[in-house]
């Protein structure tokens, strides 16, 4: 494959195919192309806006050059958000998955340090002593008796750090911001994804579809990535589109305030804990109960109401079982 080419068309508006753009990562691990030529491309796809095909090929060579985690676990979910927002909330997508996993469902969350916040989901899981590996003995070893399993994305997506400098370099937003939530090396077949804006919704959506999972995508009407009970919020699932207000899930709305993660790693921390230890503000388990209740609807596939999986959520927390499933889950995985 020659990047002149592939620019070329560029230039005269081409989409490109999925195989072109998996074949595209493969030839960037291999050090096929020059920076210039790469940071062309990803110009122009950020100036052109990505379609469907080419995200889902660019997922596709990330996955066929990365290191692959095979559980022996057949349904379980991931919840995450594209990140970028900007909000600098503290971990709600991850305190969201031991929520879920204490109710019973299991989880393989996949997640890095903080790109625009103050903690990211690796920093809030490493602060608690926990180790990160790609061993898969003992990532199975979690996800069978914890019910939960943590990828750390830096062991397993290794055609990331090609393209790390050049990113780093542009500073603007590319294609591979859209890639996260896409290559959980476990390849869940549920997922619940908080996106930005709407574009990203249905971006998504459609992906989604093409990948013939089980989903829900969430974004909070006023810019967060997430379900922040700050505003009404959209939904869009396998079965269903749907504007919620936080009353509709008997919730108060919250203050922005009420949603940050702190100014330092070891605030955020405090915020995870005190969530699963049910000694946090009421708008904080708020939030994470409405996250997680979303997440075991998708776990479900829409046989549920949310207000049963809010029910199941909070019992979660009120029992301890959330809990009681981060400190197995950290047991099984500290240094």
């Amino acid at each position: 494959m020659e990047m002149k080419d592939i620019l070329n068309r560029m230039l005269n508006h081409e989409e490109l195919s999925r195989e072109e753009t998996r074949d595209i990562i493969v030839g960037i691990t291999k050090s096929e192309f020059p920076e210039e030529q790469i940071t062309a491309l990803l110009t122009g796809l950020q100036m052109r806006g990505v379609t469907v095909d080419e995200l889902l090929g660019f997922r596709d060579g990330i996955l066929a050059t990365g290191v692959p985690a095979i559980l022996d676990c057949d349904r379980y979910i991931d919840v995450v958000g594209t990140g970028g927002d900007r909000k600098n909330t503290f971990n709600i997508s991850t305190t969201s998955c031991f929520v879920i996993a204490g109710a019973g469902y299991k989880v393989a969350k996949h997640g890095n340090y903080a790109a625009t916040s103050v903690s990211g989901a690796s920093n809030v899981i490493k602060n608690h002593g926990v180790q990160f590996t790609d061993d898969m003995d003992k990532l199975n070893r979690s996800i069978n008796e914890a019910g939960i399993v943590y990828l750390h994305a830096q062991l397993f997506a290794k055609a990331m750090k090609f393209v790390g400098p050049i990113r780093k370099a542009l500073q603007f937003p590319t294609v591979f911001n859209l890639l996260g939530p896409l290559v959980n090396p476990s390849q869940p077949k549920c997922q619940l994804l908080g996106v930005a804006n709407l574009d990203q919704m249905r971006l998504y959506n459609q992906v989604y579809q093409k990948l013939g999972i089980d989903f829900g995508i969430v974004n909070s009407i006023d810019g967060y990535d997430e379900i922040s009970l700050t505003s009404d919020f959209k939904v869009t699932t396998n079965n269903y589109e749907k504007i919620f207000k936080p009353q509709d899930l008997g919730f108060e709305i919250a203050k922005p305030e009420e949603v940050r993660g702190g100014a330092t790693e070891e605030e955020a921390k405090d915020i995870f804990d005190a969530v699963l230890e049910n000694r946090a503000l009421p708008a904080q388990k708020n939030i994470v109960l409405a996250n997680a209740a979303f997440g075991i609807q998708v776990m479900e596939k829409g046989q549920k109401s949310i207000e049963e999986c809010v029910e199941i959520a909070r019992e979660s927390i009120d029992s301890g079982k959330a809990l009681a499933t981060f400190k197995k889950f950290v047991e099984i995985n500290k240094r």
